[in-house]
């Protein structure tokens, strides 16, 4: 990131919440709140006007809910990082939102200090989520079946994955897929935090388990 400003889109229908959450934004250094919407439709056509770097989405709204919301989000823009924020934690929610793309996913009760700390992960390239929503995934907890192993994970993330257990090393799996080693090293970073594991040894092992890098 540079000196410029994060710029953040808030879309949460609850009015109350939605201006807590702006008022706490407007007082972080170097934050600022480009846009608000009370549904995911709005959300994504100011989306679209404001170019945010990140999103902050609610995970229950009309019109568009917030795992559409995101993967509309990161299909139109993919250079924003959509945060979930929400009451509710439940295994294939969490699934679904870190597989539409999401790269944070907080609960509504997330302090201020954890709001900012993971507006700045996400706008730098990283990925974050809740210590609740962490202890479910780095025990395994999330939804998983045959047909789709890591649901957590993108399409991306998952192609990425599979290079990765193929033996593939940065340079060779931004070549193949037309992205920037900077990218690819984001890719593995949220990889590594929605799989819960800290090398790629056991990425690689995990992967080739799930049936990848054959």
């Amino acid at each position: 990131m540079s000196d410029a400003a994060i710029r953040v889109l808030v879309a949460d229908d609850h009015p109350v919440v939605r201006g807590g959450l702006t008022a706490l934004l407007s007082t972080l250094e170097g934050v600022e709140v480009v846009a608000e919407a009370g549904d995911g439709a709005a959300a994504c056509r100011e989306a679209l006007v404001t170019r945010p770097d990140v999103a902050i989405v609610d995970l229950r709204m009309p019109v568009l809910d917030g795992v559409e919301t995101t993967r509309r989000l990161t299909a139109d823009l993919p250079g924003v990082a959509v945060i979930i924020l929400t009451m509710f934690d439940e295994d294939e929610e969490i699934a679904d939102a870190l597989a539409a793309g999401a790269r944070g996913y907080l609960l509504k009760g997330a302090q201020p200090d954890e709001i900012d700390r993971a507006v700045r992960t996400v706008a730098a390239g990283g990925a974050v989520l809740s210590p609740e929503v962490a202890a479910r995934v780095l025990g395994g907890s999330l939804r998983r079946s045959a047909a789709d192993p890591f649901p957590q994970l993108t399409a991306r993330e998952r192609e990425v994955l599979d290079l990765i257990a193929r033996g593939a090393p940065n340079h060779a799996i931004g070549e193949r897929l037309g992205i920037a080693a900077k990218t690819v090293g984001n890719h593995i970073s949220a990889i590594f935090l929605k799989l819960g594991i800290a090398t790629r040894a056991e990425a690689i092992v995990m992967a080739r388990e799930g049936g990848l890098g054959r």
